[in-house]
């Protein structure tokens, strides 16, 4: 299970729920929850469906400036699936 939390300022708003639902739900394996007290959205997925860039693309849509609360999850990040390159002298 890959879990992550975002904060989301403003995603307290009924409107900003709707949509972020709306957004979600067709994501396969993903269950999310909304801490509308602290502006926290946790998420957990079964399988890596989507990258963090396309998680915070989906809160920039709606309207949403979000970061990510927490270490990110290797499995979700796309910068460390490259490796860099080492030059041996």
């Amino acid at each position: 299970m890959i879990e992550l939390e975002v904060y989301a300022s403003g995603v307290r708003n009924l409107e900003k729920i709707l949509e972020l639902d709306h957004q979600f739900e067709t994501v396969a394996g993903l269950r999310y929850k909304v801490d509308s007290n602290h502006d926290i959205v946790y998420m957990e997925f079964d399988e890596p469906t989507l990258s963090l860039q396309e998680i915070l693309g989906v809160f920039d849509r709606i309207g949403l400036s979000a970061r990510v609360v927490g270490s990110i999850p290797p499995e979700l990040d796309l910068r460390r699936k490259t490796q860099p390159l080492r030059i041996k002298h």
